[in-house]
């Protein structure tokens, strides 16, 4: 059973940094991406990051670069986003998910179909 669990996620001010974590387990590849994706009340889902475990290519969403740096230990089958200098614009529920190809095309457009599986999500709140 492949699964996700996204921790890390909290009440923050504005400006300050906050680093989540993304923990898969039951998928024994190293060839998968990891993304990050968020949803603010009321808004659609907006892909922020993904990474690929193969080879490390990422990929930012323009709102979040130069802010947002994600990362990944291949040993821990672990994903980082680290979010620096945070807005209030960043609260969100934030989710971690896997899709199999890190280079499709799809899959770096945050395409929901192609993430196969999703962890549980973790609420980021950034106060001004």
């Amino acid at each position: 059973e492949v699964q996700l669990q996204a921790s890390g996620g909290g009440l923050v001010q504005a400006g300050e940094s906050l680093r989540l974590s993304c923990e898969v387990s039951g998928f024994t590849s190293d060839d998968y991406a990891v993304g990050w994706l968020r949803q603010a009340p009321g808004q659609d889902r907006e892909g922020i990051s993904c990474i690929s475990m193969k080879d490390g290519s990422t990929t930012y969403e323009d709102s979040v670069k130069g802010r947002f740096t994600i990362s990944a230990d291949n040993a821990k089958n672990t994903v980082y986003l680290q979010m620096n200098s945070v807005k209030p614009v960043d609260t969100a529920i934030y989710y971690c998910a896997l899709a199999f190809d890190g280079k499709s095309y799809y899959v770096r457009m945050f395409v929901p179909y192609y993430y196969k599986y999703w962890g549980q999500g973790t609420q980021v709140t950034v106060s001004s």
